[in-house]
């Protein structure tokens, strides 16, 4: 019998070390679904309840192995429900294929049932982008979407007609389409910067006095040379979001995060450096950044066009963040100057004494810091921990330390809600011997919160950890702080959050006394299976930035004077944190 269409796909994205399919079956793709349950003993298929977290899985599952990440969705809006995801990987720059059906190929634009032109769609989300036309078309343009994909860390979309599909392969193929002219070797380059490029841009670092160091998700495979050169130039190490994991918290190096999220000490050091190393990162908010003209730049991106995107810089290195701090470092002198590297590491001394503060507090309701706090103390030196977004991502990102060993991630750019269980899930099907968090938010949980049924469906060990303060935090905080309105549309209706996980044939737990967190959690960790703890917390309890500033005090003060409710307890709860903080 010959090969259809859909075997030669799913046989070339093979070739191409793909594993694991993320995706939801349809009509419109019933032709590829044949072909992988042929192949059940090579491509493992996870059937999720969303196609939207199918994408944000193949995401995640890039970000966590560096594999090629693959999601599959039928016509129309099974395809549609891709998209967030896909964006998802896209402004992260991760390898991502995705595979849709179409309708019928002589039906095409005749309004039939479902009739969504999925390429046309996707053609701002996907860098390569094209409809199969025949079988004898499928080899070619699958090699070229997984080389693509792997090659410049983008997102690839196949779509196929769903009645190609089953077509078989045959010899009435066109003069210049030889079979088998294309290959599944992927070329890496060899990505280290000029010589004469390195010097120049040895000769600003050594020239600066106070230098920073500004990390992301680029360079998570280069924390011992980034350590290295902090030592040689006396620079603390501010991490942004995605390159959580580039050193650990523990390093003396680093002062943590930076932006909003972020610590005091990473602040300051912008603020006051002269000097500025970006590795591998594209971080978004230039008004955390050095003034313009403040501080001279060293930029090393992999990516050309990002060079100079954020901080007009004086060189730019195109070149893997690890081989080019690796020739960069013999021609860097000692700076001198260790003020500001100490200065930085008594900022952080304080610093981490006001983080124990807020995450020791047993008063009632609970602090969201109390239960991330206690979480990241249990964690094992190899876990792996995805974030949700919104204040959720405070929390993690100032309670949940980063041990030397793990990974931790989030949706980045894009910062879209309700990736934190997608992404723990495919990171437990990728590692399914480590210890894999996901810790949410309840509104960004219960946008796609039937995924639990995938963990339970599958068996995997994910731990869950809800933090419900029944409100969309971060929005409520950005209405009042930045704009001086008084919140609104911000409230959610409660969930039973641990019903639902034994509703789903899991284990649910609900913890709201601070003085039994701990306790809590452990267990969690200890029981086999997929495990939901529902944390009540304050909903009152503010996302302090590092500094607040007067523009952010005065509109505050606006929206409390314009009828914000629940004020009295959010002055309350505001200021205690603020006297906390001064005390």
């Amino acid at each position: 019998m010959k090969a259809t269409a859909a075997d030669i796909l799913i046989d070339t994205i093979y070739d191409w070390g793909v594993e694991v399919v993320f995706g939801l079956p349809g009509d419109g793709i019933n032709g590829i679904m044949e072909a992988l349950r042929k192949r059940a003993d090579r491509i493992r298929f996870i059937q999720v309840r969303h196609e939207e977290a199918a994408a944000f899985m193949a995401c995640a599952y890039a970000k966590y192995t560096g594999k090629l990440g693959v999601c599959l969705a039928t016509s129309g809006p099974g395809g549609i429900h891709l998209l967030n995801g896909l964006y998802d990987a896209k402004l992260d720059g991760q390898p991502v294929l995705a595979i849709t059906g179409l309708q019928y190929h002589d039906l095409i634009h005749t309004h039939s049932q479902q009739d969504v032109e999925l390429d046309k769609l996707f053609i701002d989300v996907a860098t390569y982008n094209t409809r199969i036309m025949g079988p004898n078309h499928v080899e070619n343009v699958a090699d070229l979407a997984c080389r693509t994909a792997l090659g410049y860390r983008c997102v690839s979309h196949l779509t196929m007609p769903v009645d190609i599909q089953d077509l078989e392969i045959d010899r009435h193929h066109s003069a210049r389409n030889v079979a088998h002219y294309t290959s599944d070797v992927f070329a890496r380059g060899a990505r280290t910067p000029p010589e004469i490029e390195v010097l120049r841009a040895a000769d600003v670092l050594n020239a600066g006095k106070h230098i920073a160091i500004l990390a992301g998700r680029g360079a998570l495979d280069a924390g011992d040379a980034l350590e290295q050169i902090a030592e040689i130039l006396g620079a603390p190490v501010i991490k942004a979001l995605l390159g959580r994991a580039v050193v650990p918290d523990d390093s003396p190096y680093t002062t943590g995060t930076i932006g909003l999220l972020g610590t005091r000490p990473s602040q300051v050091a912008m603020e006051e450096c002269d000097t500025l190393l970006m590795v591998g990162t594209s971080f978004p908010y230039i008004e955390f950044l050095p003034r313009p003209g403040q501080a001279r730049a060293v930029q090393i991106e992999l990516d050309p066009m990002r060079i100079g995107l954020r901080y007009a810089v004086e060189v730019g290195l195109v070149a893997d963040s690890r081989k080019a701090l690796e020739v960069l470092i013999p021609h860097l002198k000692r700076n001198k100057n260790r003020r500001f590297l100490e200065d930085a590491q008594k900022g952080m001394v304080d610093w981490r004494e006001l983080m124990e503060e807020r995450a020791g507090r047993m008063d009632k309701p609970m602090k969201p810091q109390v239960v991330a706090s206690e979480l990241g103390k249990r964690l094992s030196n190899t876990a792996i921990v995805s974030a949700d977004s919104g204040t959720i991502a405070t929390w993690w990102a100032r309670h949940i330390p980063v041990k030397r060993g793990q990974m931790h991630s989030l949706s980045g750019n894009l910062a879209s809600m309700a990736n934190g269980l997608c992404y723990a899930i495919a990171a437990q099907i990728a590692y399914p011997d480590r210890q894999c968090i996901a810790f949410v938010g309840d509104g960004g949980f219960s946008m796609l919160m039937a995924e639990f049924a995938t963990c339970v469906k599958y068996q995997l060990p994910v731990k869950v950890f809800v933090i419900k303060n029944n409100t969309l935090g971060m929005i409520k905080w950005e209405q009042m702080v930045f704009l001086g309105n008084p919140e609104f549309g911000c409230d959610l209706h409660p969930i039973d959050f641990a019903a639902f996980a034994h509703a789903c044939g899991g284990v649910g737990l609900t913890v709201e006394d601070p003085q039994d967190c701990g306790r809590v959690i452990e267990q969690a960790l200890n029981t086999p299976g997929p495990v939901l703890v529902e944390a009540v917390v304050d909903p009152f309890e503010p996302p302090m930035p590092p500094k607040v500033t007067l523009k952010q005090a005065t509109k505050f003060a606006e929206s409390l004077m314009r009828g914000q409710p629940n004020r009295e307890k959010i002055i309350a709860t505001v200021l205690r944190d603020k006297v906390r903080q001064i005390v």
